[in-house]
């Protein structure tokens, strides 16, 4: 009996988010949701529907793939191509618990977002660390929005319009700045974007042609790339930056309530099987990026691997537009968050009271000028992804939901049931801190990506490609 009076607390809770709240208050409520991006883009008249476990996988799904799959190939070099290979089923296995370690943590505390179990862990003190976390997350990821767009959208104008390479107009901190004026820019500045609610299913539509593409030009790049003495190498000395990649991938923890609350009859059973299904697609697609790509160019794979491709492949080019425009619509709501972590967080904003148009501006133009200043300093989208990996998206994914659990379980922190969270909770923080050595070790590599046509390619007027 009491255990069905449990169930159907939970239940109500997730069939009444409101009523809970007004109920459980917290010192935070008011501020539970305001980083949590795809939230902000479902209409609040849409928030009352709930999903079937198929089609709350495929949001899931949705909200997981994305523009780190394409560094996946550059990971396999880092750590090496069959250690890589089983280093991104462990990672994978590790996402899918920590999944289910917060949503476990939801139900002990009873509050049903990642703020609110972080305050019932740890208090203002733990709200604060995730705030700071999820502010760095979505603003290097802008960098390295800006940072593709550099790479991709130059080598598609000169390609169409035939400029020299020496053009102002080849230039990638011009072509940046142009995306961001007439682009980003105008799309940062709006206060509220649900008009973007339908930008997951096209960058799902973008990354499933550009794997199509990767498939279809193994045979012919296969036959111009030169091989490498260090091509299939079993196990490399990067494996924490590979780590850092591969995390960047699969980071989709801010999304986690959301996801639960719009299953029907929602449970931990039933999210374990949206988790253990969202996972394994995810990890199946990251493979295969991975494998056809590293299989195509081996230890010559770049950060981006559309850079790895010839000026002159058209099927390739199209690729890159593509990959383009998913980065110039996902840029918003990176921004929209961070915007959101600045005014609740920093400027202490009560997030039901707008901000003025002078604030907003202000706010927005000094986060996207930032983050391009960032972006021009560096062409490596390689460092990008492990700097965002091991200083953000590991605690997010790893540390922080296995040390609130750990916290919110009762039982000695060595019990049967704690011991694996302990060991994902110091995996993860031996990422992050070797990883941030590491990084500010190895600062001098940062510009050591190679940008020109690749030396294996027709009319290549720059062999001098760096690794």
């Amino acid at each position: 009996m009491a255990t069905m009076e449990k169930n159907l607390n939970e239940t109500s809770y997730i069939l009444d988010r409101r009523t809970y709240s007004e109920d459980r208050a917290s010192s935070i409520d008011s501020n539970e949701n305001a980083f949590d991006d795809m939230k902000q883009l479902i209409n609040e008249e849409d928030t009352g529907n709930k999903s079937s476990l198929p089609w709350a996988s495929f949001n899931f799904i949705n909200s997981i793939i994305g523009s780190g799959v394409i560094g996946i190939p550059y990971a396999f070099h880092d750590a090496g191509f069959f250690f890589g290979v089983f280093l991104l089923i462990v990672v994978a296995y590790i996402t899918d618990y920590s999944l289910i370690l917060m949503v476990r943590s939801g139900h002990i505390s009873g509050k049903f977002s990642y703020q609110g179990i972080m305050e019932a862990a740890f208090g203002k003190p733990g709200y604060i660390l995730l705030g700071v976390l999820q502010f760095v997350y979505p603003f290097i990821a802008m960098v390295s929005y800006n940072v593709v767009v550099g790479d991709t959208v130059t080598k598609v104008i000169i390609r169409l319009t035939g400029i020299s390479q020496d053009s102002v107009f080849a230039k990638r901190h011009i072509i940046v700045l142009i995306a961001t004026l007439l682009i980003t820019v105008p799309l940062c500045l709006y206060r509220k974007i649900a008009k973007l609610a339908k930008i997951s299913f096209i960058s799902l539509v973008c990354i499933g042609f550009i794997l199509f593409s990767i498939f279809v030009r193994m045979g012919t790049m296969s036959d111009i790339v030169p091989p490498h003495p260090n091509a299939w190498t079993v196990f490399n000395k990067d494996i924490i930056p590979a780590i850092g990649i591969m995390a960047f991938a699969f980071m989709c923890h801010h999304n986690t309530f959301l996801i639960y609350g719009s299953i029907e009859d929602a449970n931990e059973r039933r999210w374990e099987v949206v988790t253990h299904a969202s996972i394994l697609t995810s990890l199946v697609v990251a493979l295969l990026f991975g494998i056809a790509g590293y299989a195509t160019f081996t230890a010559y794979s770049q950060g981006d691997l559309l850079e790895n491709y010839c000026w002159t492949d058209d099927l390739m080019n199209l690729s890159r537009l593509l990959f383009s425009v998913q980065i110039l619509l996902t840029y918003p709501i990176e921004c929209f968050v961070t915007r959101e972590v600045i005014t609740n967080s920093l400027l202490r904003k009560d997030p039901n009271v707008p901000i003025s148009e002078r604030t907003h501006y202000l706010i927005t133009l000094a986060i996207v000028g930032t983050t391009y200043f960032i972006s021009i300093s560096t062409d490596c989208l390689g460092v990008v992804l492990e700097l965002n990996g091991v200083l953000a998206a590991v605690p997010l994914a790893y540390v922080l939901p296995a040390l609130s659990y750990l916290q919110l379980e009762e039982g000695h922190v060595l019990s049967s049931r704690k011991l694996p969270a302990l060991c994902v909770v110091l995996l993860g923080l031996t990422v992050a801190i070797l990883g941030a050595v590491f990084l500010i070790v190895d600062f001098q590599e940062v510009d050591t990506c190679y940008h020109g046509i690749m030396e294996y390619c027709p009319n290549a007027t720059d062999s001098s490609v760096t690794f």
